[in-house]
């Protein structure tokens, strides 16, 4: 597909990155030449300097041949522009970043009105992140597939954990749980693991479950399952608020810590039900007289990677809470690692995803769709959901032990007429089921492409 992206910044470079290895033609659109050169230089795309909600600007980028228009700039009035103008000019889809919270209510009718194919909201998406981890304190991260009805979770293997030195087959022989194991990182490699796979303390693995049945599953092997009751966010982002609305309704008390004063009223106004304290969040003496040492969640929300880094370092020290990072910059993610953080947010990446799913299920042939998309283990793992729309003799009706699927490629969720099925040897794929896999080392543009030649 020819894809145009206006703005260059770190949402659009991501955007690059990872669309440009599917094969894209694709065309970067900024207003400052360093930001189009950075992206022009280091990666597959052309660059158009200027202004992208100008006619002409989109004219010369080529919008009358594009099929997509993305547009992440810093404004979020030239972002619908930039897609009113784009529609009009040319015959393209488009999908424009939109973060001002006064819109927030506004999405659906904005994305019709002006014939948008999706309107992404980042902030309100990592919120969203950090309070599903926050009702689940027990996962690292936690992705969701079929409207919601599954959920991946990861998790560390820790030493009291009963997966220590645990051989994979007995949690469906001997726990008898209702789970499926997807993925296993140990140090630098990443693993699907099979029957005779063997769990060592260290391990972050991935499950996929309904709900209720990842419950169970926690409860068997010794890990805690409680929601959190208390909540302490450092930094009055737009996140913060976000987030802080979502806990407020789930009942969660919560308090901010927010340095700026102006800030701290608007805060005061939008949340009055929150406790919003006016300080600086790096001291120490501060967080720990506002109850650090018995919340049971801390999120470090500021604009700055390395003092969210810190204070979470510093929560873990002084407190049993489950702690969230929101990291901005994704160059140090094996230092992180190292460091042990109990979960790490990236805004931009959820962004970017979001946004590629749009993408590769555009790319998509008739008879398959990818519903959703998440990249996991830094790229290094693929999750894809697809539809299958129509009979297929390759896949659809055999059961899984006979499909020959290649390596490294694992079906771990069938939803069928809203039934959940983690699939086993005798199960099969039908129409209308919408499946989801999991892979490493392999692009897939069609559920076929599972199987070997």
């Amino acid at each position: 597909m020819k894809i145009i992206i206006v703005g260059c910044g770190k949402v659009g470079y991501s955007l690059v990155e990872q669309l440009s290895v599917e094969n894209h033609d694709i065309t970067v659109v900024d207003i400052k030449e360093d930001n189009v050169r950075s992206i022009t230089d280091a990666l597959d795309a052309m660059g158009v300097i200027g202004n992208g909600a100008s006619y002409q600007t989109l004219l010369e980028a080529g919008i009358r041949q594009a099929d997509l228009l993305i547009a992440v700039t810093n404004s979020d009035e030239q972002n619908l522009l930039c897609c009113v103008i784009a529609k009009k000019a040319g015959n393209c889809k488009t999908i424009a970043r939109v973060r001002n919270p006064i819109y927030n209510t506004e999405l659906e009718f904005l994305r019709k009105e002006l014939g948008l194919a999706m309107i992404i909201n980042p902030e309100l998406a990592s919120a969203s992140s950090v309070a599903r981890i926050f009702q689940f304190p027990s996962a690292i991260k936690i992705d969701t597939f079929a409207k919601g009805r599954i959920e991946m979770l990861h998790f560390r293997v820790t030493a009291d954990c009963k997966l220590n030195n645990y051989k994979l087959l007995h949690i469906r022989t001997t726990l008898k749980c209702e789970v499926l194991a997807c993925t296993v990182s140990r140090g630098e490699e990443i693993i699907i693991p099979r029957g005779d796979f063997v769990f060592c303390e260290g391990d972050i693995v991935s499950i996929v479950a309904t709900p209720a049945n990842a419950h169970i599953f926690f409860k068997k092997i010794g890990i805690n399952i409680g929601h959190i009751h208390t909540a302490m966010i450092v930094g009055g982002s737009t996140i913060a608020y976000y987030l802080a609305r979502r806990l407020l309704s789930a009942g969660i008390s919560t308090k901010i810590v927010e340095s700026n004063p102006a800030r701290c009223e608007q805060l005061s106004e939008l949340l009055p039900e929150a406790t919003i304290i006016c300080g600086d969040g790096t001291d120490q003496n501060l967080l720990l007289q506002e109850g650090l040492e018995n919340v049971q969640g801390f999120a470090a929300l500021t604009d700055l990677d390395e003092e969210n880094i810190l204070l979470s370092l510093y929560a873990k020290k002084v407190s049993k809470a489950k702690v969230v990072t929101k990291v901005n910059h994704t160059s140090f993610n094996t230092v992180l690692e190292d460091l042990k953080l109990d979960s790490i947010i990236y805004p931009r990446t959820l962004t970017a995803e979001s946004i590629i799913k749009y993408a590769r299920s555009m790319n998509n042939s008739l008879h398959i769709n990818v519903e959703n998309l998440y990249k996991l283990e830094d790229g290094k793992v693929e999750a894809l959901e697809f539809l299958i729309k129509n009979e297929d003799p390759r896949i659809t009706n055999i059961p899984l032990m006979n499909l020959p699927i290649k390596k490294n490629i694992l079906v771990c969720c069938i939803n069928r007429q809203n039934r959940i099925i983690i699939p086993g040897g005798q199960d099969v794929l039908q129409p209308g089921d919408s499946v989801v896999v999991v892979m490493t080392g392999e692009r897939l543009q069609d559920i076929s492409d599972i199987l070997m030649n």
